[in-house]
């Protein structure tokens, strides 16, 4: 039987289902992680099985997780963090029980005032793919302020604003049923770099409170279909769909209805039988 590979610190970590190789990089450097009762390097290779590897003094099971990778629809009021003690109500424990024995870590967060698609996965290496900058994760929002937007300040989001030395902005940005002003307290919006609360901050800052903020698509993924609170194990086919740049700024058939938009009643077809009506001449009065 062959011996196992020895493989870089961040992909054993990542495998293990600690966390994804950028958050391992950020824990060595911060001394959270030991090979051996020493402290650890990025790049350094450990072999599986063989070297004792622990973070935050807490050892990591060599053997790698089972692949899971899925969509959930997160509430309002949860954090995506299952580390953070001022917060102890996370999206991790609404998990179904057969779920819930496994390391998840999330992949692309949202803040606990925001709701909407989030993709959690045992997947260190897919979690890094969808996190690293390099790669364009196009993510589409539905933002509802408490005062309409103007079309004239769209510009302003499209070129972003510097806020303490980070530019903020996204990619697009389209007005949901605009009034005679053309003005919206509804922005559908797209970016994908996604700094914390960036969009909450991009808003709030332009002088436009947000009263609701909602990630309703992935990629090509959407949210539509899996109810509030519930998981949707992914497909490889559906994780393929989020790694898809997404239809033209038109597109917007997966997203939510607003309280604009009735939806329109089937129209019956009309008959094509032509009717013919044969008018009687009057009689006449006598004279």
């Amino acid at each position: 039987m062959n011996a196992p590979a020895a493989i870089r610190i961040q992909k054993f970590l990542a495998d293990s289902g600690v966390c994804s190789r950028r958050a391992a990089e950020a824990l060595i450097r911060e001394g959270e992680v030991w090979v051996n009762a020493a402290p650890a390097s990025i790049g350094q290779r450990v072999t599986p099985g063989e070297d004792k590897v622990t973070v935050s003094g807490k050892p990591v099971r060599a053997a790698a997780q089972p692949r899971i990778t899925l969509a959930m629809h997160k509430p309002r009021g949860l954090v995506c963090s299952n580390d953070d003690p001022h917060h102890p109500k996370n999206i991790f424990t609404v998990l179904p029980g057969e779920l819930a024995k496994h390391r998840f870590f999330c992949a692309g967060r949202l803040d606990k005032d925001s709701e909407g698609l989030v993709i959690l996965t045992t997947d260190g290496a897919l979690a890094n793919r969808l996190m690293h900058p390099r790669n364009t994760v196009v993510k589409r929002y539905l933002v509802t302020l408490k005062q309409p937007f103007p079309h004239t300040k769209k510009p302003l989001l499209l070129k972003g604003i510097v806020i303490e030395g980070e530019r903020l902005k996204v990619e697009h940005a389209a007005l949901i049923a605009p009034d005679r002003d053309n003005a919206s307290p509804q922005v559908d919006v797209r970016m994908h770099h996604g700094k914390k609360r960036e969009i909450r901050l991009l808003f709030t800052t332009l002088g436009y409170d947000v009263k609701r903020l909602r990630r309703y698509q992935i990629g090509a993924f959407p949210l539509k279909g899996i109810p509030l609170r519930a998981v949707k194990p992914l497909t490889p086919r559906e994780i393929a769909l989020l790694f898809k740049i997404p239809a033209g700024p038109r597109d917007r058939e997966n997203a939510p209805p607003t309280a604009n938009q009735r939806p329109q009643r089937p129209t019956k077809p009309q008959s094509t039988t032509t009717t013919t009506t044969t008018t009687r001449p009057k009689p006449r009065n006598p004279r």
